[in-house]
């Protein structure tokens, strides 16, 4: 569970890291005494870390599955030596 938590956190940083590094990239040298996020768009960054969070989470949701009170039967070894397909029943 804690893997999910993280996961969706760093997808939520990430545009804002995205930023930060192009910032740092494309500064002056002579701008060495500004910071990264003095000037920085926080409002359309954490929009669009939640869009980001929201898009992966719709794309690899699960929708498929059984119904209540159906049982998984796992894939076996028949008794003529070949794998049975496991599945809903």
């Amino acid at each position: 569970m804690i893997r999910v938590i993280i996961e969706n956190i760093v997808l939520f940083l990430l545009p804002t890291a995205v930023y930060a590094i192009y910032i740092l990239l494309t500064r002056k040298q002579g701008e060495q005494g500004t910071g990264v996020f003095d000037d920085a768009p926080f409002f359309w960054l954490m929009l669009a870390g939640t869009g980001l969070v929201l898009l992966v989470l719709v794309a690899f949701g699960s929708t498929s599955g059984g119904k209540p009170g159906q049982s998984y039967t796992p894939p076996s070894i028949g008794s003529d030596g070949k794998i049975d397909p496991g599945g809903l029943k």
